[in-house]
């Protein structure tokens, strides 16, 4: 299959089928006990149906897209756009004028308001941040001591995103706040996108308050943020000046929402989905001693004894590498949903306008037509030789077309490095208490991942 074989022929032809309908719904809410129960195994299964499959979430009826052809057709075609239950499941942390969330003109103006900070020529300026609190880490953690991965990692996402982007003097603090807040927000989002009860979550039941409660601590951070760099008089040459100063089409200052949803975009999904990549990594680091020391190996033949710096990363071909086949086998975004916005076509199934469109990363990047072992933990199968064997679109972990990231070079940098610097000075084994089951939420990453570093 091929995305030419899947561009739209007329929607009314005859020979447009209608997707099967998955087995196992129940009534009211359908599908979406399974998909909250094993979100992960549910997701999988599907392929067995069809490459365009129907499945039930409460009363709705929404198409799940399994074959990575289709979900490039689905990335790249203008007859789709960015709605559905997860983006509505998000509105309440994103906002609408983000440019996580936003469409067409204002989703434009929007990147390229920020497209500019995340050049790959941009990038090496972000260098001895990323350095300085990559290894700042493997200063704070002491040999034999229990690390909790949880909010390490969300500390070194969220002071880079804001020491990068904002310029911002974050304290150890906020980064706590912010993981707290988001682990809540999150996992009462990920609720209200597979069982979509509606009023259900205005009651004043104690899982509500408590998301509310984060909810509004998440939007108070942001505020906080604006206001001292507003009080500061300063305008540094980050991102956050860049929202202040820019523009919208009538050549007018843009909104004070639409700032605010910005930041947020900024701050919060880049910050989840990098923390929950690197938890990811450190389960891998130490569940596979023997890649942790192909990494420890490479650094040292690359930086010759001296340390992990931002200008080695580019030469750390197998780290990248480790860093690709983890965010394969658990990948951040698990799940992501599309809106038809005509009637349309995908891979010979009639999608009716106004639908809901949803497929997994997760299920797509482990599927067996698509990788050889597709269980197996392999680097080596993104060396170019072997790649290239690889469907085009079964390994898209930052999007494509007009939705791609655009942070991924300065994430891939980021993650590479970390990766190295904590390869290259520790060993690490899991302690009692470690839960390294896969948390699923928005995101993906171990549930408690409590780890103990030892010196090489």
């Amino acid at each position: 299959m091929t995305i030419e074989s899947v561009k739209p022929t007329t929607p009314g032809s005859p020979e447009l089928r209608v997707p099967p309908l998955a087995g196992g719904g129940v009534p009211l809410l359908g599908h979406g006990w399974r998909l909250a129960r094993d979100p992960l195994a549910f997701m999988s299964r599907l392929s067995a149906h069809g490459d365009v499959v129907r499945i039930k979430l409460g009363p709705k009826t929404v198409y799940a897209v399994t074959h990575p052809d289709l979900t490039g057709a689905l990335a790249l075609s203008p007859d789709y756009i960015i709605a559905g239950p997860l983006w509505e499941s998000l509105e309440g942390l994103l906002g609408k004028e983000g440019v996580a969330t936003a469409n067409g003109p204002l989703h434009r103006r929007q990147r390229r308001t920020i497209q500019p900070a995340f050049r790959l020529d941009a990038i090496p300026a972000y260098g001895p941040i990323m350095e300085e609190e990559t290894h700042a880490l493997t200063e704070r953690w002491k040999s034999g001591e229990t690390i909790d991965c949880t909010s390490e990692s969300f500390r070194i996402a969220v002071r880079v995103a804001a020491r990068c982007l904002l310029r911002g003097q974050y304290m150890d603090e906020r980064a706590e706040r912010l993981c707290i807040a988001l682990a809540s927000v999150f996992q009462g989002m990920y609720h209200r996108m597979v069982v979509p009860l509606g009023p259900l979550y205005k009651l004043p039941l104690p899982a509500n308050r408590e998301f509310n409660r984060a909810l509004a601590d998440l939007h108070l951070l942001v505020d906080e943020i604006i206001a001292e760099r507003r009080s500061s008089g300063q305008r540094p040459d980050d991102l956050l000046t860049a929202l202040l100063e820019a523009k919208d089409d009538n050549g007018d200052p843009i909104g004070e929402q639409e700032i605010h949803d910005q930041v947020v975009a900024i701050l919060t999904p880049g910050s989840e989905t990098i923390a929950s990549t690197i938890m990811s990594l450190l389960l891998i680091l130490a569940d596979h001693p023997e890649q942790a020391d192909k990494v420890c190996a490479e650094v040292d033949a690359v930086t010759c004894g001296k340390p992990v710096a931002f200008e080695h990363v580019r030469r750390l071909t197998h780290t990248n590498n480790v860093v690709m086949e983890a965010m394969r086998l658990l990948p951040a975004v698990w799940i992501l949903t599309r809106r038809a916005v005509a009637d349309t076509e995908l891979g010979g199934y009639r999608i009716p306008a106004g639908a809901d469109i949803v497929y997994s990363p997760y299920a797509i990047q482990r599927d067996p037509r698509s990788y050889e072992r597709h269980l197996e933990f392999d680097p080596d199968r993104w060396h170019p030789q072997r790649s290239k064997d690889i469907p085009k679109y079964a390994m898209r972990p930052f999007g494509v077309g007009n939705r791609k990231c655009p942070s991924d070079h300065f994430s891939m940098a980021l993650l590479t490095l970390v990766t190295a610097v904590l390869a290259g000075s520790f060993r690490f084994e899991q302690v009692p208490g470690s839960d390294d089951a896969t948390r699923v939420g928005i995101t993906l990453h171990p549930k408690q991942l409590l780890l103990k570093p030892l010196p090489r």
